[in-house]
């Protein structure tokens, strides 16, 4: 049993205390936080720009290729090795999470920017592994901080409010590109030095308005929340497209420094749009609490019943509860109630979970990392490469939003089970890598679309099953956790395969010319067969991994049948106890103020 209040606030808080400020009550509100969680995970996806960026270090540090992946392997554990976020995420306030990923961001690529422009001598490899790794690291503590947080605020809303926020990131790629070039022009190393600056600044801007706040539990308030939600998403629709107008118009003509401004503006100003929904939203929930009266906390939280309390306190005092969580590991609860986190951890579920994303995500990320040398090996200029980096951003922003806010109405209205979406996604998966191992004209085209879709999917339906299946009690480390699989596969098929096949086929076009590895500065490799043995592998290994999927969708299918969200929702037995005991509470201050 828990207990239920009645918040006049509008902000979720539940501390009855109505703010006597508009301006305050928004600044403080759960959809002002939302808003300033757009931006800070809009902030989160330099990642995804390392293909723009990753011949800049190839060529100014004279990298080859296989020591160029290992550098991407860096960024990719550094991005999805966030354990360390979220422990300390279970123990320090939000704040903190979020200036602690500002610093990393800002040192990890700032140094990374004076390496490549020279303005410090030459670093070793391992120092330039270190960089990218901490920098990337930074957006855990964003996720852990901005996401996290969202999820908690909104648990009925959980997949399109993943969608939504993972979306954002998958955006971030293009909108930064848009910026740069409005900014700098055509210069890459001055976008890794944005990299450095911008996400830290968004971070530190909105750093004491995100924060956990009660859910609404009132009646109805699941559709409300939808209902702003679905706004959200007509926003960052039309964002998209527009950016993906863009690109298209760029590609198509010769953009001038000012069209680009231009350009950069209008996306900066829909990125704003999100604040007016959320000032909107704030105003209607202001004119509801003008008719509620003033009460203390003590005046309207209810008491709850002698029996209830009873329960309680014999569940805290039962002999399973006093049990250290090191002897519960195999003894964990049902699925959808808060494992601990060595139960989530050793379950079958987390590891068939862990296998599927190995081979998934690490494939994806594979693709992605080597856009900018699959573009130069089959011939095209580079602001075309540019163009498939910016397509990858779009498509993952659109598999991102897909998948959250598809799953969430195949879950509620058809009972689907959110890892039969899985499986899907990594056959779409394996299409896009199959056309960059057997390219034909404009397939890179379509594969950057197909592999930015499946990539951007596969992160909101991983966060979503984790947080239904092991409950939200440690989930800023468990959905961290979940993530691991992602830089050892991505380690495994960049480094060992990709990498090094590509290496071999660079290696024989030499010897093909009478030239060896020490004739040249760069390692390039020109030519189809430079990715078709490895793509083929991905395309493979991917294929498994939707297999793997299907066991999990076998396992959790009587869970998905249920009413998952049940407990964070009040009854209709609560309700009435709610409005009569408000109601007493009203009579009750109104004799006292007559007195």
């Amino acid at each position: 049993m828990r207990s239920t209040h009645f918040s006049t606030t509008g902000t979720g808080t539940g501390t009855g205390t109505r703010t006597s400020c508009f301006a305050v009550q928004v600044l403080k509100g759960r959809w002002f936080s939302v808003f300033a969680s757009f931006l800070i995970m809009f902030g989160a996806g330099a990642t995804y720009l390392f293909g723009v960026y990753s011949k800049q270090i190839k060529a100014t540090l004279g990298y080859d290729q296989k020591t160029l992946n290992l550098i991407g392997f860096f960024k990719d554990l550094g991005a999805n090795v966030g354990v360390l976020s979220g422990l300390i995420a279970e123990v320090t306030p939000t704040w903190f999470v979020l200036l602690i990923g500002a610093a990393m961001n800002f040192v990890g690529y700032f140094m990374i920017f004076l390496a490549v422009a020279g303005k410090i001598p030459k670093p070793k490899v391992w120092q330039m592994c270190m960089y990218i790794c901490i920098g990337a690291n930074s957006q855990n503590f964003a996720n852990t901080g901005a996401l996290v947080t969202c999820v908690k605020n909104f648990p009925e809303s959980r997949g399109v409010m993943l969608g939504l926020l993972k979306g954002f990131v998958g955006l971030s790629g293009a909108v930064m590109t848009q910026i740069y070039y409005a900014i700098y022009g055509d210069d890459s190393k001055s976008l890794i030095l944005l990299i450095a600056w911008l996400p830290a600044a968004l971070s530190v801007v909105f750093v004491y308005t995100i924060r956990t706040m009660e859910p609404e539990k009132r009646k109805g308030s699941n559709k409300d929340e939808l209902r702003v939600f679905y706004h959200f998403l007509y926003v960052s629709l039309f964002m998209a497209i527009f950016i993906m107008a863009m690109i298209i118009a760029q590609k198509l003509t010769q953009f001038s420094r000012a069209a680009y401004a231009g350009s950069a503006t209008v996306v900066c100003l829909l990125l704003f749009v999100p604040l007016l929904i959320a000032i909107r939203e704030e105003r209607h929930l202001w004119n509801l609490n003008k008719n509620v009266p003033n009460h203390t906390p003590s005046q309207i939280i209810l008491e709850i019943p002698k029996e209830v309390k009873q329960i309680q306190n014999q569940d805290i005092l039962s002999p399973k509860a006093k049990k250290s969580c090191f002897l519960t590991v195999f003894d964990p609860p049902p699925r959808g109630e808060d494992y601990t986190i060595l139960q989530a951890l050793l379950s079958a579920d987390m590891l068939i979970l862990f296998l599927a994303t190995l081979c998934g995500l690490g494939s994806s990320l594979t693709a992605v990392d080597n856009l900018g040398q699959i573009g130069e090996s089959l011939g095209y200029p580079t602001h075309t490469v540019s163009s498939f980096v910016s397509l990858v951003s779009i498509w993952n922003y659109f598999g991102r939003v897909f998948s959250g806010f598809v799953s969430e109405a195949l879950l509620v209205k058809y009972k689907v089970p959110r890892p039969l979406m899985m499986t899907f996604v990594l056959l779409l998966s394996c299409i896009g890598h199959i056309l960059i191992a057997f390219p034909i004209p404009g397939s890179v085209y379509i594969s950057s679309i197909i592999i930015g879709f499946s990539f951007g999917a596969q992160l909101p339906l991983l966060f979503a099953i984790i947080s239904e299946l092991f409950g939200l009690k440690y989930y800023s480390t468990l959905f961290n956790c979940g993530q691991l699989a992602s830089p050892l596969g991505s380690y495994i098929l960049n480094v060992k395969v990709a990498g090094a096949l590509y290496d071999r086929e660079a290696l024989k076009e030499l010897t093909r010319k009478g030239l060896d590895r020490n004739s040249v500065k760069e390692l390039v490799c020109i030519g189809k067969q430079c990715y078709k043995l490895s793509f083929s592998i991905l395309a493979m290994v991917t294929f498994f991994g939707a297999l793997v999927s299907l066991i999990l969708v076998y396992r959790t299918k009587e869970f998905y049948k249920g009413d998952i969200y049940k407990k964070f929702r009040v009854s209709e037995e609560e309700e009435r106890g709610l409005s009569n005991n408000v109601s007493s509470s009203t009579t009750t201050t109104t004799v006292v103020n007559g007195q």
